[in-house]
């Protein structure tokens, strides 16, 4: 095949050594201590900054970096070296016994996916059968018949994370359908953009001395960043912690509308209000009611900054639907006094005010009206862009209010054009399998699901995080093949077909930065150990697939991996001072912070000047109520903020029912960390997932502490272990997301995944976002466990079946050439930049799946993490705004 030249082999004989090989290898001590034990190895992750201590080419313990992390967490020193040798490691690669029978006939047995055992076969095995698969798939049904269930890149810290490995692979294929936004906050980034012209949720927050010298009331709404900033997406230095005391330290006073009391409450000192999960907005609306009463408002303020005032103050006072917002309505529907309502409305309105929302109110039904009654509460007191005052949505996140250091960072590898503009909200994988072919909307565009048959999954969870497991399991059968590339036994791979065993980031190369928002260092993430048994690197995996079917060249640039980590590095703002080969021996290069960034505000640009500095919304200023979303007519997500009843909440419960939420973890990233053993002695409850239950609750079902208790509803059931508490408001029950599942005989989950519980309900049909904290369940003592938990061991697996060799001609491997052939040729410069350097961190992936004001929005800190010139600024904003969902056809 022509365009399989030079192949893999050719050209590793031809070109020797690359240069860099000496120093590859080496374990540069960066410890002060001129004593200390000299093998050592510098590496970063999700939970910080480290050296690792290898004796005889195993790790024996983790030594933190202090003088870059000064509060390293227990997910760092015992969690890391726990799952890295930890036994539901993937050892080789791995294919369904009646999918490795089958291959051939057809008949794979799909309905015995996360039932029956798991067939040891030999890497060329397993990726003849994926690459036969892939080739099957784009024949029978398309590009469009193969779906990316990898997104967002929390797999690792590095550059060159399974999703941009994976999107560059089949991309150079022609691509495949694709998730679209995330479960992180997919309501907010889709809703923000509209009304307040930034997608907020990813973007940095007012410099913390400026919150500490300037505000006087902190008001956290669900959000607790005292815990969830103990992760990042890329890697974590908690430089927030210092800061936060400051803060409190300075008389600040902080309070948190919570369900339940939040580490971060404590932390802070904060006054804890209870509220009914849920209700927010109904708070929101009664708070504005109050203030509009007591003549608190700011009329010279939303005049000049606001547009809709009088159409949304309308409603707030009932003119439009003959119901007040009153704090006596308030009342009845939060769970919260009438007092106590306007107390906080009028302690609000008259202090300099600091308002920051959590992702969790957003995952909710109708969770994008408690995002907007924020901002038009704000806006009504007159608080957006001044100094200590205003809204934040990414408080709790990225060490939000560290200055901003506005460096460029290393970029990964291209992932090149995706030709397939098919696409699947992130949390609706369920419905697309069950209605390919539906229209959908999704950010006022309307679209069609695709039709699946194929799922290849790199270093994502996606069984775990994913909405009514039960549902989506029975999904799961239409699909033909399932691939899953991962380093653990997860739930992604016990119910896949083939297991493609990939390496932790301590037994490869790879590169990062510290900071979400700080971008102040760039980390060398140097190999510590040699990869476990068989497992390669997701590069290495995609880099022989790609040479099984013929276009390695094409997938490496016929380069040496270091070769992109030098590439990478040389994009990045260290690079102008710090040698690639001096940072690599220390480990880290540090970035100047300007000094003007201590004293940033949000917003403050259009505070300062509203004609000079518009906002990327329809009409440039705050949209209290959105014309244009008005007159997308979409029921359930109204041209503004109003109180919309959600389908599950203790309003319209069940004699017996409990709203269930479903938080963030503290020693988990997710589901990573939960095959720790050390991490799980720390928390589990009779080795299960511990739920929060308030004590009137536990009392009246007869279940005390440290019970196993059973939390069910239509869609499923779980087993917990039982915390009794009375911090957690009657009514309510608290379970952390993320764990790793294990069906009994009766099909409970006997770990206790909230996702079992949870509903496939769209936030609206603007967004199509999740729903995970708009949930009920009842609640009993469990009479009658299974046996142990067995989601941290093995599947089983038959080591010494006798596979018969698989005959390269029945895999049909030059189907690639038409593939190629049916491709364009080559990609225009803005394509190039795009897809190269944009397409790698939370922004939209495909320029169609956002508007042109939502693009001219997130642009700002996009640029920034890519690194862009001002000539390479203007040549992909030019790119995106021709091709953008509304840009004219």
């Amino acid at each position: 095949m022509s365009f399989a030249t030079p192949t893999r082999r050719g050209f590793l004989i031809g070109s020797g050594a690359l240069g860099l090989s000496s120093l590859w290898g080496t374990t540069a001590l960066s410890a002060i201590d001129p004593n200390s034990f000299s093998g050592r190895v510098f590496h970063a992750t999700h939970f910080g900054p480290f050296e690792a201590v290898v004796r005889e080419g195993k790790i024996v313990s983790l030594a933190p970096m202090i003088e870059l992390d000064q509060r390293p967490t227990e997910m760092l020193t015992t969690g890391i070296l726990d799952r890295t040798y930890d036994k539901t490691r993937i050892d080789y690669p791995m294919v369904r016994k009646s999918y490795l029978e089958g291959w051939q006939s057809g008949d794979t047995k799909r309905e015995l996916r996360g039932k029956e055992e798991w067939v040891k076969v030999d890497w060329d095995t397993a990726l003849s059968l994926v690459a036969k698969a892939i080739l099957d798939t784009i024949e029978a049904h398309g590009n469009e018949g193969i779906f990316s269930s990898s997104y967002g890149g929390w797999a690792n810290a590095g550059s060159f994370r399974p999703n941009v490995m994976q999107g560059r692979f089949f991309n150079l294929i022609g691509g495949c359908s694709t998730t679209a936004g995330d479960w992180s906050a997919g309501a907010g980034q889709i809703i923000m953009p509209r009304i307040i012209g930034d997608m907020e949720v990813y973007s940095a927050q007012t410099a913390w001395e400026v919150i500490r010298d300037n505000t006087e009331v902190f008001l956290l709404v669900g959000a607790d960043p005292i815990k969830n900033n103990r992760v990042e997406y890329t890697v974590a230095d908690h430089g927030m912690y210092g800061p936060w005391e400051e803060i409190r330290d300075a008389g600040v006073k902080f309070i948190s509308i919570n369900p339940q009391r939040t580490a971060s409450d404590e932390y802070l000192n904060a006054e804890w209000v209870k509220i009914i999960p849920n209700t927010d907005t109904a708070l929101f609306l009664a708070m504005a009611y109050h203030v509009l009463e007591q003549g608190l408002d700011d009329k010279d303020y939303m005049a000049k900054y606001t547009v809709g005032a009088d159409k949304w103050i309308a409603y707030v006072k009932g003119e439009t639907d003959g119901e007040p917002k009153t704090p006596a309505w308030a009342a009845a529907i939060t769970g919260m006094d009438e007092a106590k309502i306007k107390e906080l409305a009028e302690l609000l309105a008259k202090s300099k005010t600091e308002i920051a929302g959590s992702w969790a109110i957003q995952r909710a039904h109708h969770g994008e009206m408690i995002y907007w009654a924020i901002v038009n509460f704000a806006a009504l007191t007159g608080k957006i862009g001044k100094p200590g005052e205003g809204v934040g949505f990414s408080w709790h996140y990225g060490n939000g209010g560290m200055p901003q250091g506005g460096n460029a960072t290393p970029v990964g590898l291209s992932q090149g054009k995706n030709f397939v503009d098919m696409i699947c909200p992130a949390s609706r994988i369920t419905e697309m399998l069950e209605n390919p072919g539906t229209e959908f909307q999704y950010n006022g565009v309307t679209r069609t699901y695709p039709d699946v048959y194929m799922i290849y999954n790199a270093g994502n969870n996606f069984m775990s995080h994913q909405q009514d497991t039960n549902r989506l399991i029975k999904a799961l059968a239409k699909v033909d093949h399932i691939v899953s590339q991962d380093i653990w036994w997860t739930a992604a791979t016990r119910w896949a077909d083939i297991v493609l065993p990939a390496t932790s980031t301590l037994e490869r190369d790879d590169i990062s930065v510290g900071g979400t928002y700080s971008n102040d260092k760039i980390y060398a993430m140097k190999k510590v150990i040699e990869p476990m048994a068989e497992a390669k690197s997701d590069y290495e995996i995609f880099e022989a697939l790609a040479d099984k079917m013929g276009f390695w060249a094409k997938f490496t640039d016929s380069l040496e991996f270091i070769d992109h980590v030098k590439a990478a590095y040389a994009k990045s703002g260290a690079a102008a001072t710090v040698p690639f080969e001096e940072f690599w021996e220390k480990g880290y290069a540090r970035m100047p912070i300007p000094a003007e960034a201590r004293k940033w505000v949000r917003h403050a640009d259009y505070y300062a000047d509203p004609e000079a500095n518009p906002l990327h919304t329809a009409t440039g200023k705050i949209e209290m109520f959105s014309q244009a979303i008005a007159d997308l007519a979409i029921e359930d997500c109204p041209g503004m903020p109003m109180w919309l009843e959600p389908g599950e909440y203790l309003g319209n419960a069940q004699e017996g029912q409990l709203h269930v939420v479903s938080p963030h973890p503290w020693y988990r990233l997710h589901s990573q960390m939960d095959n720790s053993e050390g991490l799980r002695a720390l928390y589990k409850v009779q080795g299960r997932e511990p739920v929060r239950i308030n004590s009137e609750d536990a009392a009246a079902r007869g279940i005390v502490d440290g019970d196993v208790v059973e939390l069910y509803n239509e869609r499923g059931t779980i087993l917990a272990g039982a915390v009794v508490s009375d911090d957690i408001m009657p009514g309510v029950m608290s379970i952390y997301e993320g764990c790793w599942p294990s069906l009994d005989s009766k099909g409970r989950d006997n770990s206790g995944l909230a996702n079992f519980l949870t509903s496939t309900r769209p936030a609206s049909g603007l967004t199509n976002a999740t729903t995970a904290n708009t949930v009920l369940a009842s609640l009993k003592k469990c009479e009658d466990p299974e046996g142990p938990n067995m989601a941290y061991e093995k599947p089983a697996i038959i080591e010494d079946m006798e596979i018969a060799a698989i005959d390269d001609d029945a895999l049909g491997l030059e189907r690639v050439d038409a593939i190629f052939e049916s491709i364009m040729a080559d990609m225009s410069p803005e394509e190039h930049l795009f897809y190269e350097r944009c397409t790698v961190c939370h922004a939209p992936r495909e320029p169609s799946h956002y508007t042109q004001l939502q693009w001219q929005a997130v642009l700002p800190s996009m640029f920034e993490r890519a690194g862009l010139d001002d000539v390479e600024q203007e040549t992909v904003r030019n790119f995106l705004m021709a091709r953008a969902a509304d840009a004219p056809k």
